[in-house]
């Protein structure tokens, strides 16, 4: 597959490195042109690199690994590139004291569909740290970690189901992109539980069996 990358910062590096591992063809796209070139260098693989324009157009896939304040306008820029391209949004709406910034609006994901309204939208790698990304794979207890996907396009979250088992991930529906505000609002919680209270967030729930309560 030929994947895009919108970004030349940590989560473009984690992510996109574990898709030339794989065998796919990756093209850095970044309005600096010197940062592209390194973090092309840096994966290895013949990976290329371009400004946003060329990323937008490479492949099939585009990750937009952009912060929030950044996201819309970047993607708005290269939107004739991106028609008919799954996009998928990395991003997290999370600023000072672990606020959700989108503030009861239109979450990240909705937004960036909005700049660019011909992509395929999906919401997907948002909830953890980017070394966690880096990990080869990201496995715990013997688990590999769960990525939930949002997205109204079923061609769009196979292409991204594709791309998380290649990490070495599980991916798990989420629902339709009307839900990727309730996986950025997690995102900002457990960042809050994780880092401002050191809290363990995997202790919040009860295991699956126990979900609907004790079986009786």
């Amino acid at each position: 597959m030929r994947i895009g990358v919108l970004g030349t910062g940590n989560m473009a590096q984690a992510l996109a490195t574990h898709w030339v591992r794989a065998g796919h063809e990756v093209l850095v796209g970044g309005r600096d042109a010197g940062k592209a070139r390194l973090l092309a260098a840096r994966m290895g693989g013949g990976t290329r690199y371009g400004e946003p324009g060329e990323a937008a157009g490479f492949g099939e896939v585009v990750l937009a690994a952009l912060p929030y304040g950044a996201g819309a306008e970047v993607v708005g820029s290269v939107r004739d590139r991106l028609e008919g391209r799954v996009l998928i949004d990395c991003s997290n709406p999370v600023g000072p004291g672990f606020r959700l910034l989108t503030d009861g609006g239109p979450s990240a994901a909705v937004r960036l569909a909005r700049a660019a309204p011909g992509a395929r939208v999906v919401k997907a790698f948002n909830l953890c740290h980017e070394d966690v990304w880096r990990m080869t794979p990201p496995v715990f207890d013997g688990r590999p970690l769960a990525v939930p996907l949002c997205g109204d396009d079923a061609s769009a979250l196979a292409h991204v189901e594709g791309l998380v088992r290649d990490i070495g991930c599980a991916p798990v529906a989420g629902g339709g992109l009307d839900r990727a505000g309730l996986l950025e609002a997690t995102a900002a919680l457990f960042i809050g539980l994780w880092v401002g209270e050191g809290a363990d967030v995997q202790a919040i729930a009860p295991p699956l069996a126990f979900a609907a309560g004790p079986r009786r």
